[in-house]
């Protein structure tokens, strides 16, 4: 469902989705608004999921005990007659090692990406639990070697800027 949100809850989002430490305080200074009101907007977002969730993002290449890694998995479906791919997509987003499904255009129908502990249990995933999905017809396995900039994020910043610089 698609709801209706006032300018000052467009602002709101725009401050929390920035950053989802700020407190009620910090935000009712921002959008020159009472406290109350404040909490009383996140509460209806909360409630209507427009704030689905607040999310840390943690640079776990910088944790010496982490040996996890990500996968992304290309799926070719054949969607199911009266629901398409929702049914394949829900049959694959409810395994606890998928962290996200997007439906797309273009080659591949289903983009996923996954965590797990190794590339064989990564394996073992797709041979085992994806590929015998009956509308699943083909996949193809990616895995992150790097990450440079996630969700707006970027990993190991440097501030040499060393792109040459153009003048007209």
């Amino acid at each position: 469902m698609i709801y209706v949100v006032t300018e000052k809850e467009l602002e709101l989002l725009a401050c929390l989705e920035k950053s989802s430490r700020l407190s009620v305080d910090t935000l009712a200074k921002l959008l020159n608004i009472e406290v109350e009101e404040v909490k009383k907007m996140v509460g209806k977002l909360e409630a209507e999921k427009i704030i689905v969730d607040y999310v840390t993002h943690i640079d776990w290449t910088k944790v010496k005990e982490h040996t996890g890694l990500t996968a992304m998995i290309d799926v070719k479906v054949t969607p199911k007659h009266g629901v398409g791919f929702d049914a394949v997509a829900e049959q694959i987003y409810r395994y606890s090692e998928v962290k996200s499904v997007y439906l797309m255009s273009g080659t591949y129908d289903l983009s996923i990406t996954l965590e797990g502990k190794t590339m064989g249990e990564v394996a073992m995933f797709v041979s085992e639990k994806l590929a015998t999905i009956e509308s699943v017809v083909s996949t193809t396995t990616h895995f992150i070697l790097k990450k440079y900039k996630h969700e707006g994020i970027i990993y190991e910043k440097n501030d040499d800027d060393k792109r040459i610089v153009v003048t007209p």
